[in-house]
């Protein structure tokens, strides 16, 4: 028979970004136990407010399954005496095992014949079960920050306060840090009063709404969204929605209700974003806009409370809004009296790493990195790259951004045009922030890509020379990000430089400050990129062994690994692919490393050689145009054209023969073949599929 459970921790209110990672691993470690007791169940269910988590298992078997092992002994020649009788050996290990001799079996290993104890192990009620599973789950979550509280010992994300253990309907004992389990619950803090006894799992979702506890909290985003749109539309109007800030006010509530107020309108000559973070980052409210995405002089507001006269709430928010628009507004105007440029020489006061200097220092290598990769990539460009680089930290002196750090880059953008920049400049400065998480936009303007990527590079250059490796999850100044921004900037850009090219210059501008050799130095920060662009790809859905194969080649021109990888992943799609590859495979495993001779025609003994050596100097010339234009996928189709000829070869000749002029006029042809597709990927690192 099967049976349901409701398991619900109640705490004090939790912190908001806790919430989908702890339902999460609440899932998977009440799986994970009872898979390890070998508890059968349908399925599973993880609901959850600020107050409380809760767990619903459904259909759960009442008693554990078999659990059947064996436990070799000694073999058969020692067990058993010639007339077949046990010896002491049998004896004394069936006696080890509680099972009699008689139940011993005699099974054959690879090693031989032994003897065998079947082991049955006794099957537990689940009831018996439960008491020792929830606190064992209760202590195997796991929280970015936990706490104690009175006398005791027990951590947790915040103060447990009740807990609800019903198996069947019937209550599981169990205590935790003095509170013991049983069959009640509470609503909303303010809205409720008493305890509310549970039955069942329906009879626990409809007793807490009725007492102001949504506690499904899927409905309760959808609930938070739809009250959201229907109050801003009552001032024609729709909400600004963003996944994070959604997520975060599902989270913060127990029973949305919804608010609208108003700000003044004259705060709308603000910068949009200057509007828009005072009200998502800090009062967790939705901007109100028009059809055109025109900001209105609304906000939408949940609230986790339903009073009696909701205009009180109301104009409390607006109160506290209102307060902080002022203070943007004034820091605003205070910060336009200097010129963004004036403020450049500020960066002086501004420690970049202790070992690496000033931000001013940091502007100065990074406006020559700059200067370097736009020589490189787009001559003209070089004079906004490098206005845009010594601009581009000078907003991190003002008062709006030391209130509103978010807004770096954003307010560099709105200063440069009032200063009189040029709108390259001032896009760029913006841009060079970008992307700043994973799934953030990416530059828009060339100018802004490259000092986007000369900023990431000087720091991880700079912090891989003094020893600040990241190492497992440690990652203090998010070199792990930087560089798969740089990766991810390059893809999208095409821009084809060697990543040596700049690694290098990065760390010829730090002078005598890295106490590490530069080689050295430059070989790490390689791999360290080139990791992260296995990653990026392997995410693109990429298959792994197409992104080794591509990458083992050449890892320094990220744009055209990429388009390497990718044109393989699109080339294993055709019909002889795994034929093709193994051919190739079997051309580079007879190829000694580092052969390099060259076919002397003159030697050629059968049709074979010369027809694979015809046909490979043929493809050369058109595989290798194709090739220079990044045409993978043709290139590779074109050499996919050799194959049969290559396997006549392999039919035919025998490369390995003892005529040494012979056996390296033969390998040199293989070796031509090899050369068609070097430039393109390692055929040897591809997988059979």
């Amino acid at each position: 028979m099967t049976q349901d459970l409701l398991f619900e921790i109640g705490t004090e209110e939790m912190p908001s970004s806790y919430m989908p990672s702890v339902l999460k691993d609440l899932e998977v470690q009440a799986c994970r136990l009872f898979e390890e007791q070998r508890i059968t169940f349908s399925g599973v269910r993880t609901l959850g407010t600020p107050r409380r988590l809760t767990l619903y298992v459904e259909r759960l078997d009442q008693s554990q399954g078999d659990l059947v092992r064996e436990v070799v002994g000694p073999s058969k020649a020692v067990a058993f005496d010639q007339e077949g009788l046990p010896t002491k050996a049998a004896l004394g290990f069936a006696r080890a095992q509680a099972v009699s001799v008689e139940d011993l079996r005699v099974k054959t290993l690879d090693r031989g014949e032994y003897v065998v104890a079947v082991i049955v192990e006794r099957v537990v009620r689940l009831e018996e079960m439960l008491p020792v599973i929830l606190p064992r789950l209760i202590t195997s979550l796991s929280f970015p920050k936990s706490m104690r509280w009175g006398q005791g010992t027990f951590r947790f994300v915040r103060p447990i306060r009740w807990l609800v253990a019903l198996y069947s309907g019937r209550v599981i004992p169990f205590e935790i840090d003095g509170v013991k389990s049983g069959n009640k619950t509470y609503g909303h803090r303010f809205l409720s009063r008493g305890q509310i006894r549970i039955r069942s799992f329906q009879d626990y979702i409809e007793k807490l709404e009725e007492r102001y506890v949504i506690v499904n909290q899927h409905r309760r985003r959808e609930l938070v969204t739809r009250l959201a749109e229907e109050a801003a539309a009552k001032v024609g109007g729709k909400p600004i929605f963003d996944d994070e800030l959604v997520e975060m006010v599902t989270s913060l509530v127990e029973y949305p209700t919804v608010v609208c107020g108003r700000f003044e309108q004259e705060y709308l000559l603000l910068p949009r974003e200057v509007i828009m973070t005072p009200m998502r980052k800090h009062q967790r409210y939705f901007p109100v806009a028009d059809d055109a995405g025109k900001l209105l002089p609304y906000f939408v507001t949940i609230s986790n409370m339903k009073a009696k006269d909701m205009e009180v709430i109301r104009t409390g928010n607006e109160r506290v809004l209102s307060a902080r628009l002022k203070d943007a507004a004034f820091f605003f105007k205070e910060d336009r009296r200097v010129q963004l440029r004036e403020r450049v020489p500020q960066l002086k006061g501004i420690t970049f790493q202790e070992r690496l200097g000033t931000m001013l220092e940091k502007v100065e290598r990074l406006t020559k990195l700059v200067a370097y990769l736009a020589e490189q990539v787009a001559p003209h460009l070089v004079h906004d790259a490098c206005q845009s680089a010594q601009l581009c930290k000078a907003d991190l002196v003002t008062t709006m951004v030391k209130e509103f750090p978010s807004l770096q880059g954003v307010m560099g953008r709105e200063y440069a045009q009032l200063s009189g920049e040029s709108a390259v400049v001032a896009q760029a400065i913006e841009e060079h922030y970008l992307p700043r998480f994973a799934g953030d936009r990416l530059p828009e303007s060339l100018v802004g890509a490259l000092v986007g990527i000369a900023d990431r590079l000087d720091t991880i250059c700079g912090c891989f020379g003094i020893g600040l490796i990241p190492s497992g999850s440690e990652d203090p100044y998010a070199l792990r990000r930087l560089a798969q921004g740089v990766v991810q900037i390059l893809l999208s850009t095409g821009i084809d430089l060697p990543l040596s090219q700049p690694i290098s210059k990065s760390l010829e501008l730090f002078g005598d400050r890295l106490p590490l050799p530069r080689e050295r130095i430059a070989q790490e920060v390689m791999g360290f990129m080139a990791a992260r662009l296995q990653a990026i790809l392997i995410e693109r859905g990429v298959p792994g062994d197409l992104v080794e194969a591509a990458l083992s080649v050449n890892a320094e021109r990220v744009s055209d690994a990429g388009k390497r990888a990718e044109a393989l992943a699109a080339f294993r799609r055709e019909a002889d692919f795994t034929e093709l590859a193994a051919t190739f495979k079997r051309v580079l495993n007879i190829l000694p490393k580092g052969f390099s001779g060259s076919v002397d025609p003159r030697r050629f003994v059968s049709s074979a050689e010369r027809a694979l050596h015809s046909e490979a100097t043929t493809l050369r010339t058109e595989t290798e145009r194709l090739v220079q234009a990044g045409d993978y996928v043709r290139a590779l189709q074109l050499i996919a054209a050799i194959r049969p000829i290559v396997d006549m070869f392999f039919e035919e000749v025998m490369v390995m023969v003892e005529d040494r002029d012979l056996q390296e006029n033969r390998l040199a042809i293989l070796k031509e073949v090899a050369d068609l597709f070097c430039g393109i990927a390692n055929f040897s690192k591809i997988m059979a599929s």
